[in-house]
Order: C-alpha cells, then sequence, then structure tokens
C-alpha cells in the first residue's frame, strides 16, 4: 500500500485518479481548494485518508497546504494534479500580484515540491499544448507581451515538463514523470473533448503504483503509458535552472539539493 497525495482532487481527473487508487487500497490524501470543495471530495472518495484545504492561486495557502501535508506524515507519491486553464480574454492577478496560469499551474507545484519532503514518486500532470509552449522566463508573467490565454496556458505546460525533469536530474532517488492525460471531458476539458475520465486517469494510476521496469523510471514525459518526446526545450539544463531560479526567486524557496 502506498501513502498518496494529490492536489486538485476534488473533481475531474484528479477526482477520478484518488477514487481508483483509493479503490485499490492505498492511502489517499485529498486536496480541495476550499472548505466546500473540499466537502464534495469528501462525498465523492469516502475512503480517502484525508483531505487537505488551501488555495494554489496564494502562496501563503500554498505554503501552509505544505505544512499541512508534512504535519500528515510523509507521501510515498505526489502528484501535482491541479491546474487552471487558459481561457481567460485578459491576465487576471492573484493576491500576491502574479499571473494566475503561472501561479497555479507552475509555481504552486515547484513551491510544494520544495518544502515537501522528496517522496518516492513525483508526477506532474502537463498536457499535449506544451509542444506549443515557449520558454518564455524573461517574461513569465506576460507583463511585456500582449496577452494570449492559451499560449499562457501552454507555456505553464511546458514550464510543469521542465520542472520534471529538473526534479528527475537533482534529486536521483525520486522517480520524476511529466504526464499528459490528453484532451478529457472534465469541466476544464469541456464537453467536446475527446477521451473519458479513466483514460485520463491511468498513466498517473500506474506511474504511482507499478513495479514495471517501464513505469520505475524518472524524467521521462508520458501519454497512454508511452514514454513520448517533449518540447525539445524541456531537455535544455540551463532552461530547467532558469526555471529554478525564477520559482525561487517568486517564491523565496529554493529547491533543495
Amino acid at each position: 500500500m502506498a501513502t498518496i497525495l494529490i492536489t486538485g482532487s476534488s473533481d475531474g481527473i484528479g477526482r477520478h485518479t484518488a477514487a481508483t487508487l483509493a479503490a485499490e487500497g492505498h492511502r489517499v490524501t485529498l486536496h480541495a481548494r476550499n472548505e466546500r470543495r473540499a466537502e464534495d471530495a469528501r462525498k465523492a472518495v469516502p475512503e480517502a485518508a484525508d483531505v487537505l484545504v488551501g488555495d494554489l492561486a496564494s502562496l501563503a495557502q500554498t505554503r501552509e497546504l505544505a505544512a499541512q501535508a508534512v504535519a500528515a506524515g510523509p507521501s510515498d507519491v505526489v502528484i501535482h494534479n491541479a491546474g487552471v486553464g487558459g481561457g481567460q480574454q485578459a491576465p487576471e492577478l492573484t493576491e500576491d500580484g502574479l499571473e494566475r496560469i503561472f501561479q497555479v499551474n507552475t509555481l504552486a507545484p515547484y513551491l510544494l515540491t520544495a518544502l515537501m519532503p522528496a517522496p518516492a514518486r513525483l508526477i506532474y500532470l502537463t498536457s499535449g499544448l506544451e509542444a506549443d509552449g515557449r520558454a518564455r522566463l524573461d517574461d513569465p508573467q506576460w507583463r511585456a507581451r500582449p496577452w494570449h490565454g492559451m499560449q499562457a496556458y501552454s507555456d505553464s505546460k511546458l514550464y510543469d515538463v521542465l520542472l520534471a525533469f529538473a526534479v528527475a536530474r537533482r534529486w536521483p532517488g525520486t522517480l520524476s514523470n511529466a504526464v499528459d492525460p490528453g484532451w478529457i471531458r472534465t469541466r476544464l476539458g469541456g464537453p467536446d473533448a475527446t477521451d473519458d475520465l479513466p483514460e485520463g486517469a491511468e498513466t498517473q494510476v500506474w506511474l504511482a503504483t507499478s513495479d514495471e521496469p517501464a513505469a520505475t523510471v524518472t524524467g521521462h514525459y508520458f501519454k497512454r503509458r508511452q514514454s513520448l518526446t517533449a518540447n525539445p526545450q524541456a531537455y535544455d539544463v540551463e532552461l530547467q535552472e532558469r526555471l529554478l531560479a525564477v520559482c525561487a526567486d517568486l517564491t523565496g524557496v529554493e529547491l533543495p539539493a
């Protein structure tokens, strides 16, 4: 039995992943943005061990979420599932004055990774749109460029792959991988999406629990249990380090060696 924390697990892919893992007998801790969504998560996955609450659009709440996770005890696996889409017509700033897509999709998983003990396995959810991402680390907040919501989303998902690969390189004792779940019919994916929830969760479940050689690798980009080639920028060690430096500067927390 593994102890597994899944961010953004009050609905959608995260909740289905949690329900599947809990049904298999694993100790699953859920995460929700607020108490109302936490209650929804408890009702949907009653087998879950706990639900942690914290809004990833807030650095203070993300730090508190990390503290809650540490207090709950070490996790064998952390699945960074939470994310927001890119349909906004204008940039939205959080209480920290940061662009929301970048903060939720990239900065929050970085901060949680940096503040929590290294688990045996880390899984960062990305998107096939990472292929369209551009690593503009000179302007990750879109302050010097005309706003483009879907490009901001694609960039954030490229950054998630960069983060997964950077952690894999820096932490050889942790299996750190990125997963494209596909275009899944969820509130985020929309009704026109091509795939159902089980398909969106299967690779994370497999990477979290399987001892198959194909699942016990690190620094890979997966879709449907297949290791694929990510955006070429994701393999650039200099870009990986620049992303870590940007995140450390914005949060005041460096990724431990």
